[in-house]
């Protein structure tokens, strides 16, 4: 590299942006951080290490929090509003760190003062661990809606699991992934609160009793829920929500039978099965998995936050001061729970039982309480990833529950039987119970019954769910079917994981963007300006570089850092098509073997993503990622022409330094398959330009900016359906040489020498099934990858190209999905009320009921 990029410390020094007054100064911060690393830690400089400081900045920066925290809750208390309970199994949160300093505007003050005590805060923020407790998109999307709803001012709870392991980490090794456990935990979160005050029991297995006061679910074994309260600031508006997330504890009695040492210590011990309900997120994405510790997890999450939501429901105090509520007249007035997808649907069975059972409503009072409090995010139309449990595991674990299930089932079909009467066939379809070989619940189905809206996450997936997944709901209950196209927050995927862009944005257009994503439009009157455009690239390879040394130090792989930045990253899966990103790379590869003195444009072709450790093809894709990789980074014919990286162990922190530095985005599934990709807006936010079908938000990206600045290939979601059924991949391999090459080389071990018949699957799932459609895409995504590299040659083209991608994000801020749903589902308004910060001093106080 010519030049060493300037450090992110150096960056932020340039930004101006920072929208709130400073809380405290300088000295300030390193006071209470050397406070805190003498009473907090017991530590002083003489011992303490790396994580020693970077827990002690956290503390300093947690204490600028707290009293807004219970300014915050206080308020909420004090004016009643309608709280949004977004239920989730996943949140994917990523890194806490650096995202607090720039919603409350002290990252310049933590920088200094950091430096002034001879510390690097880079170093430091590198210290903290990912709070990796999702997948993927949905567990992402949850964790920029936390953002969202706060910076917009709603009263708003996310609710999941603490769970002690999140999402695998991932090693490479000789090609092949490994998976090893994500203790995050080990040292300590300095972020979350426990909250014993608040443990609420959950009940599991037992039977129902039946007398003329209604039912009774007994005999029981009883698990609790302890609460771990986590911030979650908004930008600049001195607004601090919470995140509660649920740890399973047993019960101290052991109900023995014998009171020997032996079955006492064993008493003990079992209490692991109870709490292994909180252990480990479950490591699949967009695949349904039907074990009974995964249901008891589901189950876990809603019956304590239903717990937690009647308890707050009731202890208001507005307009009653010295009372609770005791009617439920006015729930849905106060209440609204997002269920995201189906993972938290027993939400509306649960909610049944409580104001039928514990609160003693009628059945018709109490659903349409129920239906009127809940709505349903759909997020996948894959049928392997929609959840249907079997009944015989319902009728163990939760009995009660598949009465009520039932109740609903039976009710819905009545009034289905009257609309359309005579149809057997659509009652079969819609009913929640599914006959056959084994009786199971069809869990979307209750969710779209149970709830007075439901939404798929971009236009055209909203569409297939209305037309063609619940065709037959939809035409039941029409208006209550909506698109919620999904959004990334600006905040993290721009302000603070690209602070060059975002400073060389703020001298064009101001700082107004970070709340409103639309006023980067005004770019576009910059399009014809030079240095305008020169800035933008200068930025870009400043990124590029970057991530080039980041690869070289942790992955000891040296990338041309002249060359088209071409990344996928994403979950590792077969409707992803990280195999035809693959095919492309062979193909270039026999291009210049064929042809080595042609000019070619150079590329670093990057992966990321991890498989589920049951998937046997997507970890197979990985190693013929990495056996590909073997191949080509090693032929000295090809040089640095080429280069292939399979980027270890992807992850949000790791995606932060991604996004800004790619050139091209891949998002090339099969039309039809992926419901909205959010990776897809992070990269264009930063200025990447995507290569991709007309699939998910794919489809309102290029409406956005216009299909000239973005490059569009294969069938759509229309001819995909078309050649469904007569589909034969080798009517195309024998059309086209190339690709007929390729395979050949797949199947004849040319990149697996030493393991002859290794990538046999691969060869027999693309020549012989290619379910994705891979082969029917392969000449025109060769086209559109031409196309890419004409362009990336002509650098003035390439940048205007880039202001427009950027220019367009406005529409995919979650700042602008979250207002939809909260006027068009949750009938709440977003509020630009900055709350007064804490006065000097005020960081500790009593927090009201909450």
């Amino acid at each position: 590299m010519s030049c060493v990029p300037p450090t992110e410390k150096e960056l932020r020094k340039q930004i101006t942006i920072r929208g709130l007054a400073q809380v405290g100064n300088i000295s300030g911060i390193k006071k209470s951080f050397n406070r805190h690393l003498h009473f907090t830690l017991v530590k002083d400089r003489n011992v303490a290490t790396q994580r020693d400081y970077f827990f002690a900045l956290a503390h300093t920066i947690k204490d600028h929090l707290v009293g807004r925290w219970i300014r915050t809750q206080q308020y909420y208390y004090e004016k009643d509003p309608k709280r949004i309970y977004y239920i989730s199994l996943e949140f994917y949160m990523g890194r806490t760190l650096a995202n607090t300093m720039v919603n409350l505007g002290i990252q310049n003050a933590c920088d200094e003062a950091m430096y002034q005590l001879g510390l690097d805060i880079e170093e430091l923020e590198e210290v903290e661990e990912d709070a990796g407790l999702g997948n993927g998109g949905l567990g992402r999307l949850a964790a920029c809606f936390l953002d969202s709803m706060a910076t917009l001012g709603l009263a708003a709870y996310g609710y999941g699991i603490r769970y002690d392991y999140g999402i695998f980490t991932q090693k490479i090794s000789n090609g092949w992934q490994i998976e090893e456990p994500d203790d995050w935990l080990r040292y300590g979160n300095p972020w979350e609160k426990s909250r014993p005050e608040y443990m609420l029991p959950v009940n599991f297995y037992g039977r129902v009793e039946h007398n003329e006061k209604g039912a009774k679910w007994v005999d029981t074994q009883l698990v609790f829920a302890l609460p771990f309260d986590n911030p979650i600031p908004g930008y600049a508006n001195n607004t601090v929500n919470t995140l509660r997330l649920w740890s399973a504890k047993a019960p101290n009695s052991f109900n023995l039978k014998f009171f020997n040492s032996g079955e006492y210590i064993q008493a003990v011990c079992d209490r692991n099965l109870a709490e292994n309900i909180s252990r480990v997120l479950y490591p699949n994405d967009n695949v349904f998995e039907g074990k009974e510790l995964r249901l008891k997890q589901e189950y876990f999450l809603v019956a304590a936050t239903l717990q937690d939501v009647v308890r707050r429901y009731k202890s208001s105090k507005f307009g009653c001061p010295d009372a609770v509520r005791t009617s439920f007249d006015t729930f849905p007035d106060k209440v609204a729970i997002q269920l995201n997808d189906t993972h938290p649907s027993l939400a509306i069975p649960e909610l049944m039982r409580i104001l039928i059972d514990i609160e003693r409503l009628q059945w018709d009072k109490a659903w349409d309480i129920c239906v009127k409090t809940c709505a349903y995010t759909n997020h996948t139309v894959l049928p392997e990833a929609l959840e249907r449990w079997p009944v015989s595991l319902l009728s163990n674990l939760l009995p009660r529950h598949l009465e009520i299930m039932y109740e609903i089932n039976s009710r819905f079909l009545t009034e289905v039987a009257k609309k359309y009467p005579g149809d057997g066939e659509r009652i079969k379809r819609m009913s929640i119970v599914e006959e056959g070989h084994e009786k199971k619940i069809n869990m979307a189905h209750l969710s779209i019954i149970g709830s007075h809206a439901v939404n798929g996450v971009a236009a055209i997936h909203s569409d297939i769910i209305k037309t063609t997944t619940f065709k037959d709901f939809h035409d039941m209950f029409p208006t209550r079917f909506q698109n919620k196209t999904n959004g990334i927050t600006p905040r993290r995927w721009l302000l603070l994981c690209n602070p060059g862009l975002s400073d060389v944005i703020a001298d064009k257009i101001g700082e107004g963007w970070i709340t409103d994503l639309f006023k980067l439009k005004e770019l576009t009157k910059f399009i014809g300006d030079q240095n305008f455009l020169r800035e933008i690239m200068r930025v870009k390879q400043e990124n590029k570089m970057k991530l080039a040394a980041y690869l070289e130090k942790h992955q000891n792989v040296k990338v041309n850092t002249a060359s088209i930045f071409d990344i996928q990253v994403k979950r590792i899966h077969e409707y992803k098509r990280q195999l035809l990103n693959v095919l492309h790379v062979i193909y270039l590869y026999n291009k210049i073997k064929k042809n080595p003195n042609a000019k070619f444009v150079p590329r670093t072709v990057m992966i990321g993503g991890k498989a589920a450790p049951g998937y046997h093809m997507a970890k197979l894709i990985i190693k013929l990622i990495n056996a590909v990789g073997n191949v080509v980074n090693n032929d000295p014919i090809i040089g640095d022409r080429l280069k292939v990286v399979f980027l270890e162990n992807y992850r949000v922190s790791l995606a932060e330094k991604i996004m800004p530095a790619a050139d091209l985005s891949e998002q090339i599934s099969t039309a039809g398959t992926e419901a909205s990709g959010t990776g897809n807006m992070k990269f264009q936010l930063n200025g990447g330009l995507t290569i991709g079908t007309l699939d998910g938000a794919n489809v309102e990206m290029s409406e956005e900016m216009g299909s000239e600045n973005i490059f569009i290939f294969g069938m759509t979601v229309d001819q995909v359906e078309k050649l469904k059924g007569r589909y034969n991949p080798n009517d195309f391999i024998e059309k086209i040489p190339e690709l007929k090459q390729i395979l050949e080389q797949i199947r004849n071990n040319y990149f697996c020498s030493h393991e002859p018949g290794l990538f046999t699957d691969i060869y027999n799932t693309l020549a012989h099934s290619d379910h994705y459609m891979l082969c029917a895409d392969f000449e025109s995504y060769i086209k559109a990858q031409a196309k890419v590299e004409d362009v990336f040659k002509n650098a003035n083209e390439w940048a205007k190209k880039c202001v427009y991608n950027i220019a367009a994000s406005g529409k995919f801020s979650s700042d602008r999905t979250i207002s939809e749903y909260a006027r068009q589902i949750w009938g709440v308004e977003p509020s630009d009320i900055k709350l007064p910060p804490p006065g000097e001093g005020e960081q500790q106080g009593e927090e009201e009921e909450d």
